[in-house]
């Protein structure tokens, strides 16, 4: 490779959040300019830690990570963080910058066409809904000029209007972009290869070409390091049990056993360090509260019409087992619909009193941050009992170490497999679920959808996930985009 045009290269790079379980271990890999890749690994892998080494929010245990003199680096995050949340737009986007910027309300208005958003400057953050916030996050990013630009989850809370829009703009980005992201068919449009992270062994491998075709080669890879283990183990067993037999005899037999003593420690260094697979949650049911009546009634939803809310009149009532799917574009009001409705603040809309109500915020902001994992399930169980909290973590792959951890510390991923945990152990009579698929593990979404479709509770939900969705029988829709028309 002509070093001229590589970008980024890691040299033994080293990392770990303890000294004994390195997150990277001795990672070496070049990137050219311009290139895009995807960073794909298990949960818990380093996705997220391999940008912050490149961002220089972590520094490298051993090894050195090597940036392109000149290049300048951003980052569109998962989430909008707190901080930015009471700021408006101007004062959102004057901190991606050192300096005053003068002509700052031309760059911002540039960069929220790009993004595809129209938002006034003097809106503040917090009032955007999450798709729009995702949009934000993206022209932060851009507003930099970056020459490598870093995506960490950025279709989450994007209908599909505006991944659409983000997958064209990737295609003719000239530059350098790193994405991390689970939507395998919104990768497969622009990236040109994959950099896979291994959970179990801290390495990276780099692999050039189409994402599906790259998905295909690892797992060929994978089936092919099992079937040459499978073979070395049985050849393994079979000396061992020869040497057990000739260890015993005298002579030329002994010497034998000594020979394959020698071949089985050939053997065992010839086996392949398998790389496992993301374990997958196993399936689960979510009880639910016993209720004969209605459990919420809806008479008036209030909408965003450029920015500004209107309420319109509708009729819908759920009762025990029914369900309604909420639909319409980014920033029409669906969050705010759901979040006023769990907190009993939607002056057009109440739930019966008593209804437990279980609430899966995108944003995982009902959740409290300073509270351990084990704590937060605790306060589902009028009697808190340690053998249940610990068996359901276990279940939702939340071992001792993760109910340990602060909630605030867990990964995406992990808040929300949490959030599952306490709907099990909360029996809830209504499930409001906002954007429920974002920052899961694919593999674990047939399990939930299917535990949703199960649950015999009245339920409502948002979504920009068709794949998902379909997999749930609802029985009525309300598409807040027709009082738009």
């Amino acid at each position: 490779m002509d070093s001229s045009d590589v970008i980024i290269r890691f040299e033994g790079v080293t990392f770990g959040y303890d000294a004994e379980n390195p997150v990277l271990d001795e990672a070496d890999f070049s990137i050219r300019e311009n290139t895009k890749l995807t960073i794909m690994g298990q949960n818990g892998a380093g996705k997220s830690t391999l940008l912050k080494l490149l961002t220089g929010d972590l520094k490298p245990d051993r090894g050195q990570v090597h940036i392109k003199q000149g290049s300048r680096i951003a980052i569109a995050t998962q989430v909008m963080h707190p901080d930015h949340k009471p700021r408006t737009v101007a004062e959102f986007f004057a901190t991606a910058f050192s300096e005053v910027q003068h002509n700052l309300p031309k760059l911002i208005d540039d960069v929220l066409e790009t993004v595809n958003l129209k938002a006034p400057h003097d809106k503040h953050i917090e009032d955007f809904s999450g798709g729009q916030q995702a949009r934000l996050l993206l022209a932060y990013a851009l507003i930099q000029e970056p020459d490598i630009l870093l995506l960490d989850e950025p279709t989450n809370n994007l209908d599909a209007d505006g991944i659409a829009h983000l997958t064209a703009f990737l295609i003719m980005y000239p530059k350098t972009v790193l994405v991390i992201s689970h939507d395998a068919d919104f990768l497969n449009t622009f990236t040109e290869g994959v950099l896979h992270l291994d959970v179990y062994t801290g390495k990276v491998d780099k692999y050039d070409g189409n994402y599906f075709d790259v998905v295909e080669e690892i797992n060929a890879r994978l089936e092919r390091d099992r079937m040459k283990n499978a073979r070395l183990l049985k050849e393994i067993q079979d000396r061992k049990d020869k040497i057990n037999f000739f260890a015993h005899k005298g002579g030329k037999m002994r010497k034998l056993a000594s020979k394959l003593r020698d071949q089985v420690e050939d053997a065992e260094e010839n086996m392949v360090e398998v790389r496992r697979d993301d374990r997958t949650i196993r399936d689960f049911e979510i009880p639910s509260q016993t209720w004969s009546d209605n459990v919420v009634t809806i008479n008036s939803v209030k909408v965003i019409k450029d920015h500004e809310p209107i309420r319109v009149d509708t009729k819908v009532f759920l009762r025990k087992g029914q369900r309604l799917f909420v639909t319409g574009p980014n920033g029409i009001g669906k969050s705010t619909m759901l979040r006023s409705l769990a907190g009993g603040k939607d002056e057009g809309a109440v739930i019966a009193k008593d209804v437990q109500v279980g609430y899966y915020r995108q944003d995982f902001s009902g959740l409290d941050f300073a509270k351990t994992a084990y704590d937060s399930l605790a306060e589902m169980m009028a009697v808190p009992d340690n053998q249940t909290i610990r068996a359901v973590g276990a279940h939702f792959l939340l071992n001792g170490d993760a109910l340990a951890t602060r909630v605030g510390s867990l990964s995406e991923g992990q808040k929300g497999l949490l959030c599952f945990a306490r709907f099990v152990l909360q029996r809830p009579g209504l499930l409001i679920l906002d954007e429920p698929t974002n920052h899961i593990n694919f593999r674990h979404l047939p399990v939930i959808a299917r535990a949703l479709e199960k649950y015999d509770g009245a339920m409502i939900m948002v979504s920009h996930v068709p794949d998902f969705v379909s997999q749930i029988k609802f029985g009525q829709e309300l598409d807040l985009g027709k009082y738009l028309r």
